[in-house]
């Protein structure tokens, strides 16, 4: 079959141009007939073959129409880790809804029987009922996912809702409302805690609300209360449920009727007094990749390199020779913190501190504890703890992207665990006083009293200067 740049174009899903730069390079055979080129499909498949190019799927309703005893749908899926875990824990979706073209890729070759939808936003629950191949009346059981975080991360501008990226969180929440399911639950970062949002109380003064600390979480939360649910939350620490990662993440789970659901069950923990097995380590993590693993990677520059070339294992740069550290820090020396993501060697003992999306960003190294390299995108995947045939799409900044961006599957597989036993009627094992994260008054009761508490006083003293 013979194809023109413009069928090229459509197939490839970029501009004329973008193929026209392409055959100008010779990186795809062609021939010039008249004034247009002539693509032959042998050698377009040639050119995706020897340039790892994968193709951006189109949105699909999944291809079954069984209906499993437990019907659930993911959203902002990612790379799939929260659905992974879940799966382990006996909960596999029918659905993901992703909007990114490397993550949508790297869903449809892992998962290519699952329905495929896009940007939430254009989205309504009669669609994604129908793509999932729901039959009508029948009840949706779970539905989960990590809206965009950046919009409430500690390290972004905090724009909360005002964000494009908070407005999707709403959106998100509104399609809860609509499908009603049993579960639901919602990851996040830490950042989501203390997010501002404007919040109306009975206490203040005029009509106008007021920006609050932790808004933008009450506002979710009276969302869900409104649409039937109840709702518990906590900030977890990764590590505690068998994840090689000192990663802390918000996890909430609303429940559609009167009873809250209770903590995720620890499995892990570095306080010997509970009696559970002490955290996982990077070595831990590492041991499931074979030796002739071949590692991709980015680079450290040489200029960072010789500095790492003086630290061992666990190091970062307080560990350099006195007069170097200057030299190496340059003006982030004079920076307040103990800014112990520069220059670090994570240690082989230790969990990984949380992996971020490009492991070599000079205030978040992430180096090997003994290379003179960051860690490797197979290294990643390994303390995410993704299978070793998951195949993730992309370049290899993109592969850090999504893995760095996933829910460790340990802690997907904990939550599905606590859905399962509270679906069977079983007891949920508890822990009382146990320490989640580092954190103090992070669970739904104590800091929904504290963010309550703010707002009556900052009412008070808005009504007392006005």
């Amino acid at each position: 079959m013979l194809l023109t740049v413009c069928d090229v174009a459509q197939k490839l899903k970029v501009s004329s141009q973008h193929i026209r730069s392409v055959l100008r390079k010779g990186e795809l055979e062609a021939e010039m007939v008249g004034k247009q080129w002539i693509v032959r499909e042998d050698s377009l498949r040639q050119y995706l073959e020897n340039y790892c190019i994968s193709i951006e799927p189109d949105d699909h309703p999944r291809k079954s129409d069984d209906v499993p005893d437990i019907v659930a749908l993911s959203f902002f899926s990612g790379a799939m880790g929260l659905d992974i875990g879940m799966k382990a824990a006996g909960i596999d979706t029918l659905l993901a809804c992703e909007i990114d073209k490397h993550c949508r890729i790297t869903i449809n070759k892992n998962a290519p029987e699952k329905a495929l939808l896009g940007d939430i936003t254009k989205l309504s629950a009669k669609e994604i009922l129908e793509f999932a191949r729901i039959p009508k009346g029948r009840k949706i059981d779970i539905i989960f996912g990590g809206p965009p975080c950046q919009a409430f991360s500690t390290a972004g501008k905090r724009k909360g809702f005002d964000d494009s990226r908070g407005n999707v969180f709403l959106k998100f929440i509104d399609l809860i409302a609509d499908i009603l399911p049993t579960y639901v639950v919602i990851e996040n970062v830490r950042g989501l805690l203390s997010a501002p949002y404007p919040c109306m109380n009975a206490c203040q003064a005029g009509d106008e609300a007021q920006p609050v600390k932790g808004g933008a979480l009450l506002h979710v939360i009276q969302k869900l209360r409104n649409a039937g649910y109840s709702v518990s939350f906590e900030l977890y620490n990764a590590a505690n449920f068998g994840a090689p990662q000192t990663r802390e993440r918000v996890v909430v789970v609303a429940h559609r009727g009167k009873t809250k659901i209770p903590y995720l069950t620890p499995t892990h923990s570095d306080n010997p007094k509970y009696g559970l097995p002490g955290w996982r380590t990077l070595a831990n993590a590492l041991e499931s990749l074979p030796d002739d693993t071949e590692h991709h990677y980015v680079s450290f520059p040489e200029e960072r390199l010789k500095y790492y070339r003086m630290l061992e294992e666990g190091q970062h740069w307080k560990h350099l020779p006195d007069e170097v550290q200057k030299e190496a820090m340059g003006k982030s020396y004079y920076l307040g913190g103990g800014k112990t993501g520069f220059y670090r060697r994570l240690s082989f003992s230790k969990p990984s501190p949380t992996l971020v999306t490009h492991p070599a960003m000079p205030a978040t190294d992430l180096g090997h504890p003994i290379e003179d390299r960051p860690l490797s995108v197979e290294e990643y995947a390994c303390i995410q703890g993704f299978p070793l045939d998951w195949e993730i799409s992309g370049s290899v900044v993109e592969k850090y992207k999504q893995i760095g961006n996933a829910v460790p599957i340990r802690l997907g597989e904990a939550i599905g665990r606590l859905l399962m036993l509270h679906i069977q009627g079983k007891k949920i094992p508890r822990y009382p006083e146990f320490q989640y994260s580092r954190y103090k008054n992070t669970d739904d009761a104590a800091w929904e009293n504290i963010v309550r508490l703010q707002m009556l006083k900052d009412a008070e003293r808005l009504r007392v200067t006005t």
